[in-house]
């Protein structure tokens, strides 16, 4: 019986003699990974006003926003679980998040955007909500610990990683076994799709999902139908 029957949803890699879980080998050897997307895509970030954005980003008809309670119904939180909410951004689903897990739990509120993680913890803050933990992050790393969360959230973020390969590493190294990664971000279809989105989006839903598999994932299923979007939900494999 070959190692790939045996573990049949890990993706290996035969470095010399030796067969190696793809995820293995991420996390444990550094290497250095071109930027897919460059750099302009986020420098709107850098620097922003935080107000501005939020009214950008919780404005109807931002699709993620108009179905943010079913977002969050179908994520089935409960008191005292950890979640990081990668890309953060205003703190919509931070907020959200915070209130589902309750006291004993953990919201991690991730994003590159130092103005944004100061008006988080701020907002975090008026809110009552003292379990809201705001973390600068990097274009390679979350900088989250290691097995520190049960669910990394990823809302029309993913097409923004300059670096998805260190940053599908980063994430999983951050789960608990058995953790989930969800993803939600614009599909891309020629001829359906908006020029702007065809523009702006680097990979569709297939390549995503590609993607997220090699770093040492399984999808698990699509828990809410969107219309601009498309939302998986994965579960990471090996330790």
């Amino acid at each position: 019986m070959t190692i790939n029957a045996r573990l049949p949803h890990v993706n290996w890699l035969r470095v010399g003699l030796i067969w190696m879980p793809i995820w293995a080998l991420m996390t444990s050897v550094a290497w250095s990974e071109e930027p897919v997307v460059g750099p302009d895509i986020n420098r709107y970030y850098h620097g922003a006003d935080a107000e501005r954005w939020q009214d950008i980003f919780e404005s109807e008809g931002r699709e993620v926003y108009d179905r943010r309670f079913d977002i969050l119904s179908v994520l089935r939180l409960a008191p005292g679980q950890r979640v990081a909410d990668v890309g953060a951004g205003s703190g919509l689903f931070s907020m959200l998040f915070a209130e589902a897990v309750g006291p004993t739990g953990r919201v991690y509120a991730v994003d590159i955007s130092e103005s944004f993680i100061r008006a988080i913890e701020s907002r975090a803050a008026a809110a009552g909500l003292t379990n809201v933990i705001p973390i600068l992050s990097e274009q390679t790393s979350t900088e989250l610990p290691a097995a520190s969360v049960d669910l990394v959230f990823v809302a029309d973020t993913y097409h923004h990683f300059e670096y998805p390969q260190s940053m599908l590493a980063s994430i999983h190294e951050a789960l608990v076994p058995g953790g989930q990664l969800a993803i939600i971000d614009f599909r891309r279809e020629p001829g359906i799709s908006s020029r702007w989105i065809l523009g702006h989006v680097r990979a569709g839903r297939e390549q995503v999902i590609a993607e997220v598999e090699q770093a040492g994932f399984t999808m698990l299923d699509e828990p809410l139908r969107l219309r601009m979007n498309y939302f998986v939900r994965f579960e990471k494999t090996g330790p």
